[in-house]
């Protein structure tokens, strides 16, 4: 089967079973750029690209810039992860948002998926388990009885092949059958773009075998700048009335519970702090908010998360065809994870907004089906679109 980055990007075609690999790796400081139109201000994007380290069995990991006139996002080919994005306060000073490494070296060691791509399956599996046309299969346990984000080895450790577009950078990865314990051999696609105001996000996904797919982009933001402290002044509005609660290994109950009258109402704009430690049992048992909130509708573009800052002045507006958004308010980061300037990751210093079909959604026959077969395709959009307030 070939990859459908292959069939879109002109790539050789590789043996069965074998990874993309990119047709050029960067020397050390080189940088390679693609503009269009020439002048960059209100007119083109840049994309540059140079060398970020070495893995320890010597493959190149590549750090790809992508830059217009309002955002400069960065990206590494290591889990086709979002490692870094600059975005303007209301007085137009520029700063990153997005939590993050300095080094090659901690994102290997990272625990937290920070940036990455994360799949087969995004978020929990319950016992690692899951049936498909009579048959069950198991993935390997990473979050005590259950797997989280593909299992021990999941996306974000694997190295992606890249390609390099006027205003994009698109990534590709092949999974192998049994990967994890996945069946069929999947080929994934992973597009960066910045256009205006806004960065996109667009899943490609195709099998040879059925299987299950859910991918999305696990970065956490701090509208504030990466290295500000919690993110608990942030405002949210969430418009879904309804969140799937989790039990005590925060796997869904499989009840799509009202809102109303819960800490989980956000349809108003609400501090992410105003409720976060309210005595509900939800709230504790995963120690803040990590839950998914539940819009229904699969392919529509809508506003699933409107998240703004007021002291800089930075908001975010997320967008999606998925029908789901987890909500994590970093509650597990707990000042192990080095920062960019020196400092730590503390408690709930970065927020995520993981669009994507709900959590265990193989196990819960009321959530919208993640299954995909040969000959069809999984296709998703997600907009981060930047403002500033007055």
């Amino acid at each position: 089967m070939c990859s459908i980055f292959e069939q879109r990007v002109g790539s050789r075609k590789l043996g069965k079973g074998k990874e993309l690999r990119m047709a050029h790796a960067p020397g050390a400081g080189e940088v390679r750029a693609a503009t269009v139109g020439g002048m960059l201000a209100g007119m083109a994007a840049l994309v540059s690209t140079k060398l970020f380290g070495t893995l320890p069995n010597g493959t190149p990991v590549t750090l790809y810039t992508i830059q217009n006139d309002t955002l400069v996002a960065s990206f590494v080919d290591y889990g086709a992860r979002l490692v870094s994005l600059r975005v303007p306060d209301r007085a137009g000073t520029m700063g990153n948002i997005l939590l993050g490494y300095a080094t090659l070296e901690e994102y290997v060691r990272d625990t937290g998926y920070l940036g990455a791509v994360v799949g087969r399956v995004a978020n929990r599996l319950a016992k690692g388990r899951f049936p498909l046309d009579g048959q069950m299969y198991q993935v390997p346990l990473n979050d005590g009885p259950n797997a989280l984000h593909g299992g021990v080895e999941g996306f974000d450790k694997k190295v992606w092949s890249a390609q390099v577009e006027a205003d994009a950078v698109r990534f590709g990865l092949v999974s192998p059958d049994g990967d994890q314990g996945f069946p069929g051999r999947l080929s994934v696609e992973a597009r960066y773009r910045l256009t205006g105001d806004a960065l996109e996000i667009e899943y490609v996904s195709a099998t040879d075998a059925p299987t299950v797919v859910n991918v999305t982009n696990h970065g956490y933001y701090n509208l504030a700048g990466e290295s500000s402290g919690t993110i608990l002044e942030h405002v949210v509005r969430i418009p879904a009335a309804r969140y799937t609660p989790v039990d005590a290994t925060l796997i869904p109950t499989g009840e799509l519970a009202d809102v109303e009258g819960t800490p989980f109402d956000f349809r108003s704009a609400t501090r992410i702090g105003a409720r976060i430690d309210t005595p509900d049992e939800q709230l504790r048992r995963a120690g803040g908010y990590d839950h998914n909130w539940a819009m229904d509708e699969v392919g529509t573009l809508k506003t699933m998360v409107e998240v703004s800052d007021p002291a800089s002045g930075r908001a975010m507006t997320v967008q999606t065809t998925q029908p789901g958004v987890q909500f994590y308010t970093g509650n597990m980061l707990d000042g192990t994870m080095p920062n960019r300037e020196g400092g730590v990751y503390g408690r709930r210093s970065g927020f995520c907004v993981e669009t994507q079909h709900y959590p265990d959604t193989p196990n819960q026959p009321g959530f919208p089906a993640i299954v995909l077969r040969p000959g069809e395709e999984l296709r998703s959009r997600t907009v981060l679109r930047f403002s500033t307030l007055a």
